[in-house]
């Protein structure tokens, strides 16, 4: 199947077309509008859901995009085509699978071609417990400044700080530091917020009444932005529980890494938004993972979100300058090549169409 038209140059139109491709198929759809915010064009934003199959039915596959607004782009693109893929909905239907499909979890980052939300909360470090006071990032706290200097482009001086901090720790302790998330710095990069975000309460309703009476539940949320071009990471999005990394390699396949073991190309991080079924439906079996696909090599993706939070935290930043900073967000995180989305939605067919054959396999517990 041709995957390429279903892709969207910006949020509004794939919102358009995720609702068109729903109707089409007779989805049930349901929509949660942003209550305070509007996109970059003054348009609406919501969260929109399509279902197909029995509320009821035993075990349904979910389906996110968006989690980190910009890379809605290729997620979208990828739940549309499903939604036109007449193999795949057979076998769906065949199998007594319902199909849950979550568009745009942060329409904010996706419509302003934002990584983090309304916010700066970047929403797959958001899902935890705010009772418990966070923990400290203190090696982000070193290096705070230095990734956000008062000017833009960097002056030579401050990336000579990065650099050495860099060649004393490690790449990988680089990585960790910058990306595992922290909650000291409300205009930092990987925030982790203060509170449940809007998203982060608006997707637990949805866990509630569309999935917390069924046995089973996969689940697979898109993302874009580490590893080869075009290569889809399976990251097991679970908890650290051996038993459920087995059954997600298991569905999946032995390739599917995890940061707990450190196989996985992402730094170790808490608070991911698959976590929220284990607290919305603790009856519910859930198998999860996060697809994340290549795009750039990381350090470029690194500079690319150091440059959009910069204009996000100076406003007075000259109109030039923000269109190339933010045009670059795009380009980094949504490869608009045939090949690259042909690459990927080849990847998240088969995915999906291994996980309805497990969930239908599964037996109903007692």
């Amino acid at each position: 199947m041709d995957a390429i038209p279903y892709f969207s140059r910006n949020y509004a139109e794939a919102r358009d077309k995720f609702l068109a491709a729903a109707k089409a198929c007779r989805a049930s759809v349901y929509r949660e509008v942003h209550p305070s915010e509007r996109g970059s064009q003054g348009e609406e934003l919501s969260m929109d859901l399509a279902r197909l199959g029995a509320k009821g039915s035993a075990a349904a596959l979910l389906l996110t995009s968006g989690t980190h607004g910009v890379e809605g782009f290729c997620g979208s693109g990828c739940q549309v085509a499903l939604l036109h893929d007449d193999v795949f909905l057979a076998e769906a239907a065949r199998a007594g699978v319902a199909v849950l499909m979550l568009h745009a979890v942060n329409p904010y980052g996706f419509s302003h071609l934002r990584r983090a939300n309304e916010d700066n909360i970047d929403l797959n470090r958001n899902f935890r417990d705010f009772h418990v006071p966070p923990p400290e990032n203190k090696a982000y706290a070193e290096l705070h400044r230095y990734l956000l200097p008062p000017e833009w482009p960097p002056p030579a001086d401050n990336e000579r700080h990065l650099d050495a901090w860099q060649a004393k720790h490690g790449a990988k302790a680089y990585q960790a530091a910058v990306s595992a998330g922290q909650f000291h710095f409300a205009d930092g990069l990987f925030y982790a917020g203060s509170r449940p975000s809007w998203s982060n309460a608006a997707l637990r309703a949805m866990l509630r009444s569309e999935v917390a009476q069924r046995p089973r539940l996969g689940w697979i949320d898109f993302h874009t932005g580490l590893g080869p071009s075009g290569h889809g990471e399976k990251i097991y999005a679970g908890r650290d529980d051996a038993t459920e990394v087995g059954r997600a390699r298991a569905w999946w396949g032995a390739d599917v890494t995890s940061f707990f073991d450190g196989s996985s190309t992402s730094a170790r991080v808490s608070g991911v938004i698959c976590g929220a079924a284990h607290g919305e439906c603790p009856g519910t079996e859930v198998t999860a993972m996060a697809l994340e696909y290549g795009t750039y090599p990381l350090e470029e993706t690194l500079e690319a979100l150091r440059a959009e939070q910069w204009v996000h935290n100076h406003r007075e930043a000259p109109p030039g300058q923000r269109k190339e900073i933010k045009g670059r967000m795009r380009d980094v995180f949504y490869i608009d090549s045939d090949d690259w989305k042909t690459q990927v939605y080849a990847q998240a067919r088969s995915a999906c169409l291994m996980a309805v054959t497990r969930l239908a396999a599964a037996p109903v517990r007692p």
